[in-house]
């Protein structure tokens, strides 16, 4: 049988299925796997919010100690915050519970399969699957990661023939990550979502000063024009910039600052940082320039040609 490409690779057959452990990733990837007919037959859940979480999503699922869960199992999810992946992979190897050609594969944006070679010693297969999607821990999350990405990153073609099989059977869609490139891809991520959590928050704890005592929140201001400009930025990238720093207004730009530091120094530090990086975008003026502090803000190639025009 030949790995020539996942259209060319069988899917992988039913497998029992072990999670380490029930938080809202573990739950979710184990839930999605079993709307494939795999059987997640144990979670291990040491937590009183695990355990609750693991008998509402995973009902059928045994809790059980780690090691119970993994030497029961063909596919051995392992769902832990990074900072605990390496010890936790580490305490199965001496354990002695994973057994040879045992699926292994954790959700850990930040890391590929050379933190799982302590398993791969004694031959299991390691996989890294990693859901590029958030998690607030209900059926909602397995419903999301149908419509997500998971970056693949596999020791072999074989690996990730078989890692690409489980993502598309879980309805998302496997995106292969180098072994290299694991560090990068996570920072994109989290420099995407998590910061885009600190902006909003900022964007909306400065709005409330202005429509405090009012009956609105300004979320609801917000919405409509972030879900607008989000949804542009990923249509047409650069071109979706708007506002002052798009027109290269500098004035404009200076009273922002000069509002923002009087209601919050820090929302206009965050500001200043973020209209620096918008302007790398465009074709700034020099007073703009001046202004952000930025020796060499027009360094993007995105064809400068008019692209104040373009913003307007």
């Amino acid at each position: 049988m030949t790995s020539t490409g996942i259209t060319n690779w069988p899917a992988p057959a039913r497998l029992t299925v072990g999670v380490v452990s029930a938080g809202r990733v573990g739950t979710t990837i184990g839930q999605a796997l079993e709307r494939a007919e795999h059987v997640v037959g144990a979670v291990a859940a040491s937590s009183p919010a695990s355990r609750a979480r693991a008998a509402q999503r995973l009902p059928e699922s045994e809790i059980r100690a780690v090691a119970d869960v993994a030497s029961q199992c063909e596919l051995l999810v392992i769902a832990v915050p990074d900072d605990r992946l390496a010890s936790v992979i580490s305490d199965l190897a001496e354990s002695g519970s994973v057994r040879p050609g045992t699926i292994v594969a954790h959700t850990a944006g930040a890391h590929g399969v050379r933190v799982l070679d302590p398993l791969n010693d004694i031959g299991a297969l390691p996989l890294a699957l990693h859901p590029a999607m958030t998690f607030i821990g209900t059926e909602e999350d397995t419903d999301r990661i149908r419509n997500c990405c998971f970056g693949v990153t596999a020791a072999d073609e074989v690996g990730l023939a078989i890692g690409q099989s489980l993502v598309l059977e879980m309805g998302a869609e496997p995106v292969r990550i180098d072994e290299k490139d694991r560090t990068l891809y996570h920072a994109a991520l989290a420099h995407g979502a998590n910061h885009l959590v600190a902006l909003v928050c900022d964007a909306a704890a400065a709005l409330r000063k202005v429509v405090d005592g009012q009956d609105v929140r300004p979320e609801r201001i917000l919405g409509p024009l972030l879900t607008a400009a989000l949804d542009n930025s990923l249509q047409i990238g650069p071109k979706a910039l708007t506002g002052p720093v798009a027109r290269g207004d500098a004035a404009a730009v200076a009273r922002h600052l000069q509002a923002l530091t009087a209601a919050d120094p820090g929302i206009a530090e965050g500001y200043r940082a973020l209209a620096r990086r918008a302007a790398t975008y465009t074709d700034p003026p020099p007073d703009l320039v001046e202004l952000l502090g930025d020796d060499n803000p027009g360094d993007n190639d995105f064809g400068n040609d008019d692209r104040r025009d373009e913003h307007r």
